[in-house]
């Protein structure tokens, strides 16, 4: 049989597990997930192939359960299926394994920081037994960087032996620090991400958690959208979704819509000459007219300033009242008058409670990374590839974002649904 060890992705270890699982599932032998499950034909050779972790229970721990204590924060923008992590996180901590404490860190990263943030809740089974059914966090969110030495020393102060980063990118580059520190520091701190973003942007994660839901409701507007454009003359009805730099978003609910004429992601360089041209005929022709853009969409036009938010992130230029002020003031000039409607549901989609789908997700995800944890394993996140989940060094999910293919399935479906130009 040949060697796979060089092909394995390391995975950092914080020593010999030595305390068996009460878990009666728990793995055998270690099993892993390809990065690459397909490659061309016709004599190429295949693309570079590495090897995942696979997550799941591990039959020898690392923590002794009566003993140890966790702690999960929450940070960045909100997204549905927050609470079911946190819920899911703290029953199989309690449940499955024993543990007797775990601890909520308000206000995001900032409640690593006992001079900014407010001091951390105790998660009973009675405290999360219903929060599943809200949207948002229980623990409440925050953006901006943390104080690595002050956040450990914060951690150590309160015997922390599990860190749970629920967050996107700039959460996790905040985790693999923390883990960095601890491990200077000799202290043996687990720190497990789990993936959080609607945009289903991170690398190695095939769907986020979130992002189901984010489609479904983005779908209930554009049906509102159409309603409102077709039931006037000359009516256009723009509606902005979230996605700063990636348009799935758009491009999903577009396809699972079937009513949208037209979609803007981020990945596709657009001219407004083009765009409006293609509008006037359209309403010639239609008499109306439905637009989904991504909040990124068009950001070569808006000339944006390079400017970061306390996150890290670009900050965007607004191209829905862009896109609205061009379209009528172009309606006026081509003596064209537009009735147009604006929908942004971007705060409204992301504070939804998670559906069925997502629930399922956040679930699974929150119980792979307790497994993780608990076996002593750290500095990853847990990734959903090839529809296993698997564990990712954290200095891999944050190496970039992951985008929409303009030559790939999802984006042939949108320009087959809309009959949209792919370039204008």
């Amino acid at each position: 049989m040949n060697d796979t060890s060089s092909l394995r992705i390391p995975i950092a270890s914080l020593g010999e597990p030595r305390f068996p699982s009460p878990i009666t599932a728990s793995a055998g032998p270690e099993r892993f997930v390809p990065s690459e499950i397909q490659w061309p034909g016709d004599g190429l050779p295949p693309p570079p192939l590495h090897l995942f972790e696979k997550a799941g229970p591990r039959r020898d721990l690392f923590f002794a359960p009566e003993r140890t204590r966790a702690a999960i924060v929450t940070c960045g923008g909100l997204c549905p299926g927050l609470n079911n992590v946190i819920r899911s996180i703290t029953r199989e901590l309690r449940f499955a394994y024993g543990v007797k404490t775990v601890i909520g860190i308000r206000g995001g990263y900032r409640g690593l920081d006992p001079d900014r943030g407010r001091p951390p809740i105790e998660l009973s089974d009675e405290l999360v037994s219903d929060i599943h059914h809200k949207g948002g966090t229980l623990l409440g969110t925050s953006r901006g960087p943390v104080d690595i030495p002050v956040a450990v020393q914060f951690l150590l102060d309160h015997g922390i032996d599990l860190l749970f980063t629920v967050g996107g990118d700039g959460t996790q580059r905040g985790g693999q620090a923390i883990f960095e520190e601890a491990a200077q520091r000799g202290h043996p701190l687990a720190v497990v991400g789990i993936p959080k973003t609607i945009d289903n942007d991170v690398l190695h994660v095939s769907r986020t958690f979130g992002f189901g839901t984010a489609v479904e409701e983005a779908v209930r507007v554009i049906d509102s959208a159409h309603t409102e454009a077709r039931c006037v003359e000359n009516g256009v009805s723009l509606v902005k979704v979230m996605g700063r730099h990636a348009g799935f978003i758009a491009a999903a609910a577009t396809v699972a819509n079937q009513d949208v004429n037209l979609c803007l992601i981020p990945e596709q360089p657009f001219s407004m000459e083009g765009l409006l041209g293609w509008l006037e005929k359209r309403l010639a022709y239609k008499g109306h007219a439905v637009i989904v853009t991504a909040e990124g969409a068009g950001q070569e036009l808006l000339g944006a300033s390079g400017e970061r938010d306390a996150s890290g992130n670009l900050k965007l230029e607004d191209i829905g009242p862009f896109l609205r002020e061009a379209i009528t003031e172009y309606g006026k000039t081509r003596r064209m008058p537009v009735i147009l409607r604006y929908f942004d549901p971007s705060y409204q989609i992301r504070g939804c409670p998670a559906n069925t789908d997502d629930a399922v997700l956040c679930d699974r995800f929150a119980r792979h990374a307790v497994h993780a944890a608990m076996s002593g394993r750290t500095g990853l996140v847990i990734g959903f590839l090839h529809g296993q989940f698997v564990h990712v060094p954290m200095s891999l999910i944050t190496a970039g974002v992951k985008r929409v293919d303009l030559d790939g399935e999802l984006w042939h479906a949108v320009l087959s649904s809309t009959g949209q130009p792919a370039v204008f």
